[in-house]
């Protein structure tokens, strides 16, 4: 498991629909090392802190695994590494095979996973068209997000460390299942409100949707 690129961007205004957003959604490789902070990391920004970044979402990664689907789906689009908006572009690390409260060490930093990615309307701006939003939820292909338990620089080629696990029965996969297809799925409801480190929005979230379907 290894990290094949390091993405960064800052916010930047763009026309979209007739209106003017701002958004950090564009990212570029870079080949230095970049340090990772609590918040984000050095040169990289998230635009609207209401819905992005934040301690649970301090660090975006994506599978490069999928790159190849999407290169088949979105035939002529130029797919380089950081489309997705993603700070770290991963080998290795598929949502099926990484848990919430996985804890990573990859360079100087030690990370753990929170939260799958929920894709808003700038991925749409990113790519142009709308569509991409509902046929990336559909797609299952949402990468993940990053908490910093360690501060530290990162660069492209290094190595991924699995240090620890919490739990081994919900997948960042099996929330998106849950949350985007299937909420009626009490057994996993009830195994996703006693993950320990889902954030507390998730688990207020879940913790509805158990008690209103378990009557």
């Amino acid at each position: 498991m290894k990290i094949l690129s390091v993405n960064i961007g800052l916010p930047r205004e763009v026309t979209w629909q007739g209106k003017v957003v701002t958004t950090g959604i564009f990212k570029n490789a870079v080949k230095m090392p970049v340090t990772v902070r609590t918040l984000n990391l050095d040169g990289d920004q998230q635009a609207d802190l209401t819905v992005h970044g934040g301690v649970d979402k301090a660090v975006y990664a994506y599978p490069s695994e999928h790159y190849g689907y999407w290169r088949a789906e979105l035939r002529g689009v130029d797919l380089p590494w950081g489309m997705f908006g993603e700070n770290f572009t991963t080998e290795g690390l598929l949502e099926e095979n990484v848990y919430i409260g996985d804890r990573f060490r990859i360079g100087e930093t030690e990370l753990m996973v929170t939260e799958p990615r929920m894709p808003c309307y700038k991925l749409g701006i990113k790519f142009g068209r709308a569509d991409i939003i509902k046929r990336f939820l559909a797609s299952r292909r949402t990468g993940f997000y990053f908490a910093v338990a360690r501060e530290g620089r990162v660069s492209a080629g290094d190595a991924i460390e699995l240090i620890g696990r919490e739990q081994k029965e919900i997948s960042v996969a099996d929330i998106t299942r849950i949350y985007a297809f299937e909420n009626d799925d009490l057994t996993g409801l009830r195994r996703v409100v006693r993950v320990e480190s889902l954030p507390e929005n998730w688990k207020g979230y879940f913790q509805h949707q158990l008690e209103k379907r378990a009557g």
